[in-house]
């Protein structure tokens, strides 16, 4: 078993929906013996469920997340490249007979082609293979700038697995051409994580989101359990596991 399917099942056990599937589970187990602990495990999967499938609550941890606004066109005249992190693909994609990348990863791209026509600034795409497939993402990436967007991206990195492979593989292609300061393309609620990984790294980073979240109570909608709240909830739940895991591995080394 690899290090990166090792390290994504267990992040898989601790994230939702698994972990309230197996809160659940350890309930029904207890019943006959600890009817009272039981119930209270019962109880806590079916709120936390609830609460973290509601968009507002989703919004609300995405919020924690987010460390800048919306980029300032202005900014853009310092830096000197534009990087764009993958952030998925889809494996043997029957309509498109081949690998392809998923939309959030397609989000991405599509922001960083706005911003490339706004400035002018090269594009690096970064994104190995996670999980195997034919296709590196980077590769992937830059086949879907030049053939759906019309751009075309200066640099690949096809070799990372994880955001800090990202910043860690992206650097010497950036410093090799002289670049300082980066226009980091994601969504707001990866750059708390992504931005201090380049940073690391002796980059300047000016942090360009996408999808910011809403935390507003618009209507009783926001209050009611959807898809697309729990994925919400999970995103965000995902990173803040992801900048403690780094956090400590920062401290063991």
């Amino acid at each position: 078993m690899t290090p990166w399917l090792m390290t994504n099942l267990i992040a898989a056990a601790l994230l939702p929906p698994l972990s309230l599937v197996i809160l659940l589970a350890a309930g029904l187990i207890l019943n006959r013996r600890r009817p009272r602990l039981a119930m209270s495990l019962i109880l806590l999967s079916a709120a936390s469920l609830y609460a973290l499938s509601t968009p507002w609550v989703g919004g609300l941890l995405q919020k924690t997340l987010e460390i800048s606004r919306p980029v300032d066109f202005a900014a853009l005249t310092d830096a000197g490249a534009i990087v764009v992190l993958g952030g998925g693909r889809r494996l043997a994609a029957a309509e498109y007979d081949s690998d392809t990348v998923n939309g959030i990863s397609l989000e991405r791209l599509r922001y960083a082609a706005f911003l490339h026509r706004a400035s002018g600034l090269p594009i690096l795409a970064t994104g190995g293979k996670p999980g195997g497939g034919t296709l590196a993402e980077g590769r992937i990436m830059q086949r879907v700038l030049h053939d759906e967007f019309g751009v075309a991206a200066r640099w690949i990195e096809e070799a990372s697995l994880t955001t800090w492979d990202n910043a860690r593989l992206s650097a010497p292609l950036l410093k090799a051409s002289g670049v300082r300061r980066i226009v980091l393309v994601s969504h707001a609620w990866h750059l708390r994580r992504a931005v201090p990984l380049f940073e690391a790294q002796g980059l300047e980073v000016i942090p360009a989101g996408i999808q910011f979240a809403s935390t507003d109570l618009d209507d009783v909608f926001d209050l009611l359990p959807t898809p697309a709240g729990l994925r919400d909830s999970s995103f965000a739940l995902h990173e803040w596991l992801g900048i403690l895991w780094y956090k400590l591995r920062t401290l063991r080394t």
